[in-house]
């Protein structure tokens, strides 16, 4: 049996060599955990890259999903990081589809759009959008009779997202202005308990 020959010194890696790449290895995991595992699994994007990647919503759902399931059920479910970061890109695919509805509008300059969900007292709704071209004004709303609230208003804008819980039952939504001076495309996605969906300029 022929013994494999030894290595030269000289050939191996020095400490300071192994030190530089144990520190890049730990730079890479801190960066793979910031921008794709926090953005996936908790919603939380730091960096902006989540939401660019379209992780961040997933990571939304996912932690409104393992709520309600806890709310219900328990759990004791745990997952690692590696675990998560190799189920990430073979699952975005599917938090893209867990939207309930999807609603795309241009507006021309001075142009408004309205529009809400029906929904009942103490429902939730979760919302993710996008205006591309220019910029946006919106008023996110709801009345029913003397009952009144506002969830958020913006000036200005290119994106949004979020969720909010009815305190009472009526239509709540979002009234848009487009008071830049060219046309501007809006792209919103609903999830949540709501019976209709009710569009008006």
């Amino acid at each position: 049996m022929n013994n494999a020959p030894k290595p030269n010194i000289e050939d191996l890696p020095s400490k300071a060599q192994l030190g530089r790449s144990t520190i890049i290895a730990g730079i890479g995991a801190v960066a793979i955990g910031v921008m794709v595992y926090l953005p996936a699994e908790y919603g939380k994007d730091p960096t902006g890259v989540g939401s660019v990647l379209g992780l961040t919503q997933m990571g939304v759902i996912k932690q409104q999903l393992a709520a309600e399931d806890e709310i219900q059920h328990g759990s004791d479910k745990s997952s690692s990081l590696i675990d998560s970061v190799l189920g990430i890109f073979t699952s975005a695919a599917h938090a893209q589809e867990a939207w309930k509805d999807e609603t795309t509008f241009t507006l021309e300059p001075g142009a408004s759009f309205e529009i809400k969900a029906t929904m009942e007292k103490g429902a939730t709704l979760n919302y993710v959008w996008v205006a591309t071209g220019g910029r946006i004004n919106f008023d996110l709303h709801a009345h029913s009779g003397s009952e009144k609230v506002t969830y958020e208003k913006g000036r200005g804008k290119t994106s949004g997202k979020g969720s909010f819980e009815t305190p009472f039952a009526g239509d709540h939504g979002w009234f848009w202005r487009n008071r830049d001076n060219v046309d501007v495309t809006v792209k919103l996605q609903l999830l949540g308990d709501y019976s209709e969906i009710v569009r008006s300029k």
